[in-house]
C-alpha cells in the first residue's frame, strides 16, 4: 500500500477543500465541464448497470455535476442527496435544487438515514482512513446496496510513464490504489461482495504536457482550462473519427487495468456479520 505519512492537517480535516471551493470547484472552466452532458458518461453507465433506480448518497458531491447528470438524464428514476465538506459547492449544488448534507459522513447516523447506492467519484485516494468510510457505508446502505469507488490508479500507463512527475502525484493524494490493494481495502472491512474492478479512462494529453513539465504542481486554473478543452473535443462532432479511435485505445488500456482510473463496485452481503476488533491497520 501506498500512502502519505505525514498527512498535514488541513487535508486531514477538510479544511483545504474548503478553501479550494471558489478558485477551483467553482471556476467557469470547472464548472462548464462538470455540467457538460459528456463528463461523467463513463461513471454513469458504470453504476446504470447496477443501480436501475432508488436512493442515492454522493459523498465528496462538491456542486453536485453527477447528482444534476443523473437526475437530467433520469428524472423520475433517483432520490438523489450530496454530500461535502466544501461549503461554496454545496451551495452551488443546492442553488441547483440537490438535496445537500452539510456533515461529516462519518457522523451520519443509520437509524436515520439509509440508501440504495452510495458514491465515492475520485474521493477514497483524498481520505485519511478509507476503511472507517466504507465501514460506515456498510451501516448506511439498505440490503444489497451498491457502493462505486473510483480512484486514480497508481499502475496506469500514465504513472508508469511519468511517475512523481505525473500531476495526480499530489499532496491532495493521500492513499494510491492498485486493484489488488483496492480489493484488499474491502476484504480487511468485510461485508461486501464484489461486482467488479475496472479501469477506466485516459487522458494522452496530460500525458505530453506532464511529460515536458517538470515536478511543480500543475495549477487549479490549468486543470480547470484542461478540463474545458477536452470536454469541447469530446463534444465536437467533427472529431467523431479521432474519438472513436480513443475509444479504442481506451477499451485497450482498460482491459490490461492500464487506464487512469480504476473503478470498484461492491454489494452489500445479505447479512453483514458483527463488526470485530482489528488491531491491523489497512496502512501497514
Amino acid at each position: 500500500m501506498v500512502y502519505a505519512n505525514p498527512i498535514e492537517p488541513d487535508l486531514a480535516s477538510g479544511l483545504f477543500y474548503d478553501r479550494m471551493g471558489t478558485s477551483f470547484y467553482l471556476s467557469e472552466d470547472k464548472l462548464r465541464s462538470d455540467f457538460a452532458p459528456v463528463r461523467f458518461e463513463r461513471e454513469i453507465r458504470i453504476f446504470r448497470h447496477y443501480c436501475h433506480r432508488g436512493s442515492v448518497l454522493d459523498v465528496g458531491c462538491s456542486t453536485g455535476a453527477f447528482l444534476f447528470q443523473l437526475r437530467t438524464r433520469f428524472p423520475d428514476c433517483y432520490s438523489l442527496t450530496g454530500i461535502d465538506v466544501t461549503s461554496a459547492a454545496l451551495d452551488h449544488a443546492e442553488g441547483l435544487g440537490i438535496p445537500v448534507l452539510r456533515q461529516s459522513y462519518l457522523d451520519l447516523d443509520a437509524k436515520r438515514m439509509t440508501w440504495d447506492a452510495i458514491t465515492f467519484w475520485a474521493v477514497i485516494e483524498h481520505i485519511a482512513e478509507p476503511r472507517q468510510f466504507l465501514a460506515k457505508t456498510l451501516e448506511l446502505l439498505n440490503p444489497s446496496g451498491l457502493c462505486f469507488v473510483l480512484v486514480p490508479n497508481l499502475r496506469s500507463l500514465a504513472v508508469r510513464l511519468l511517475g512523481a512527475k505525473y500531476r495526480y502525484i499530489m499532496p491532495d493524494h493521500v492513499n494510491y490504489f492498485t486493484a489488488s490493494t483496492l480489493r484488499a481495502l474491502t476484504e480487511q472491512v468485510g461485508g461486501f461482495q464484489v461486482e467488479q474492478v475496472t479501469s477506466t479512462h485516459f487522458n494522452p494529453i496530460v500525458i505530453a504536457q506532464d511529460f515536458k513539465g517538470g515536478m511543480d504542481r500543475v495549477s487549479d486554473e490549468q486543470r480547470a482550462r484542461l478540463l474545458k478543452q477536452t470536454t469541447g473535443w469530446k463534444q465536437n462532432r467533427l472529431l467523431k473519427p479521432v474519438k472513436l479511435l480513443y475509444r479504442v485505445l481506451e477499451r485497450c488500456l482498460a482491459s490490461m487495468r492500464l487506464a487512469d482510473n480504476l473503478v470498484i463496485v461492491l454489494r452489500k452481503l445479505p447479512q453483514v456479520p458483527t463488526a470485530r476488533s482489528n488491531s491491523r491497520n489497512f496502512k501497514e
